[in-house]
């Protein structure tokens, strides 16, 4: 503790030599100033770690010398000490961003206390982040041997996410590294999970999650009920972590009403669940009742140009009658166009946004070196994310629609994963390009790196001729043909990639939020 250099100002300094004393006989180096005026001479001569400012002291104020110290050193914190508990005096010195603030008298205890709060905060915080989940890590490897239903899975991945959050600011990387070890664990036991079960949620009276395809009914429905506006954002490609990441941004404008997790289906691809999302339906009705929107895998053309159809359609078929709009953001000029018109929309039921950034982003990471370097791993990626969100049209649509009493919702169709291991596929040249699921015929794996679906009508999904079948990628896998193995391998190694099966892709939010 004795690196630990402490400047002290007061113009009664010499009424403090028993708290002085207390803190030298710990280690700390005290260094003592009676005026505004000879802290700012101490500081330009020395660094300290910790400013104690005395608020009323003749000469420069103690607001005055805050102000002054700030232009000089931005970074040291300052705890400002006051006799005075007037509102204004807490609010500049709050606004000028103190980093405590303290009433005469004070003890010893007190000066103590705050600087372990602004000195060994980080360290603190670590230690004991670092014991709890040592204590949790043992109750987390026991329910991975008992989890056996969804409910207990979309438990365990938000449990499993929540340590990741509150793990990546600590110092101790071991940590971090057993959580990443747990959660591949996870994964193993869920593509397990989904193996034998995924099958039987298209059963009737089957007990099921929330799903993509009931997703609008089920959940959205509900809440269009109250006659408020209601705004309705699908975010691509959000990942629980990523929404946690960039739900404090919405504090100042949303209060969450509630959260839940639902079931993206298989595969974990736009094509299919956010067309299952809108339409309401599984792949392969929407085939049936839409072949005029739905197109597979090899066809040509956009696969998900025909969302605001889809809607139309189940609106019809749910018989609900609402003044709605269909909104798709591919771009900045996009977004910004739709903040300039976002009151236009106040007087509707329901206002749907579909926000495709994260989905271009992680698309970026495979092709362009610097979101590579930038996204690199799962903290980095959530904040990129985190970056984006805050400075995105996005945001400004949130806080018009707070500010219009919009209802608010946040959800997304799948998730991504961070990819790692390569699996070998063979595949005719119709066969579909995804690194994390293939259909077609005649395809040749390992069988130990996929779950298989060799009749695809089994899940409700399309066959694009009598023998496809489809494959899906589980865990941290990706799928490499043998023809330039090695340089593809290493192109898409540790990218995002998504259509497989993992907690990532198919556990995913779905926040409700009332304007404050």
């Amino acid at each position: 503790m004795s690196d630990i250099k402490i400047l002290w100002v007061d113009d009664e300094i010499d009424l403090l030599k028993p708290h002085i004393l207390f803190l030298e006989n710990k280690n700390y180096k005290v260094t003592k100033a009676q005026s505004g005026t000879e802290a700012l001479e101490e500081v330009k001569k020395q660094n300290f770690d910790i400013i104690f400012l005395d608020e009323n002291m003749p000469g420069l104020t103690g607001l005055e010398t805050l102000a002054e110290l700030k232009e000089y050193e931005a970074s040291t914190p300052v705890v400002m000490i006051t006799k005075s508990e007037e509102e204004y005096i807490m609010e500049e010195a709050i606004g000028s961003k103190i980093a405590d603030y303290l009433i005469k008298p004070v003890n010893p205890n007190q000066i103590l206390l705050s600087l372990k709060k602004n000195l060994d905060h980080s360290r603190l915080i670590s230690e004991k982040t670092t014991s709890n989940y040592q204590q949790e890590f043992r109750k987390i490897a026991m329910d991975l041997s008992m989890v056996n239903s969804y409910e207990e899975w979309a438990d365990m991945y938000q449990k499993l996410v929540y340590w990741e959050l509150e793990l990546e600011g600590i110092e101790d990387s071991g940590m971090f590294e057993i959580l990443e070890s747990q959660k591949s664990e996870a994964n193993s036991q869920f593509c397990k999970f989904i193996d034998k079960n995924y099958p039987s949620w298209f059963e009737k009276n089957a007990d099921k999650p929330t799903m993509s395809h009931t997703l609008f009914k089920d959940k959205v429905v509900p809440e269009l009920k109250d006659n408020r506006p209601t705004l309705l954002v699908v975010v691509d490609n959000l990942r629980y972590d990523q929404w946690k990441a960039f739900e404090p941004f919405l504090a100042n404008n949303y209060k969450k009403n509630s959260e839940e997790m639902y079931y993206g289906i298989l595969p974990t691809a736009t094509q299919y669940a956010r067309n299952a999302i809108f339409s309401g339906l599984m792949p392969s009705d929407m085939e049936k009742k839409h072949p005029d929107l739905w197109l597979n895998d090899t066809d040509e053309g956009g696969k998900n140009l025909h969302e605001e159809e889809f809607l139309r359609f189940q609106l019809k078929r749910l018989g609900l009658e609402l003044n709605w709009s269909y909104h798709k953001i591919s771009s900045l000029k996009q977004g910004k166009k739709l903040v300039d018109s976002f009151k236009s929309h106040k007087d509707e039921d329901l206002t749907v946004v579909v926000y495709n950034f994260v989905d271009i982003l992680s698309h970026s990471k495979t092709e362009m070196e610097v979101i590579k370097e930038l996204a690199s791993t799962d903290k980095a990626y959530r904040s990129l994310t985190q970056s984006w969100f805050k400075n995105s049209p996005l945001m400004e649509i949130i806080q018009q629609a707070s500010q219009l009493g919009f209802k608010l919702i946040v959800t997304t169709d799948h998730g991504t994963i961070n990819v790692k291991n390569p699996s070998k596929v063979i595949g005719d040249k119709n066969t579909s390009l995804n690194l994390r699921y293939k259909t077609g015929r005649s395809l040749t794996y390992e069988t130990k790196d996929v779950l298989e679906a060799k009749n695809p009508s089994s899940i409700h999904l399309p066959s694009i001729n009598m023998s496809s079948s489809f494959i899906f990628a589980k865990g941290e896998m990706f799928f490499a043909y043998p023809n330039n193995y090695n340089h593809y391998v290493s192109y898409f190694r540790n990218t995002y990639q998504h259509g497989g099966v993992s907690l990532e892709e198919m556990i995913i939010p779905f926040v409700v939020l009332d304007p404050k």
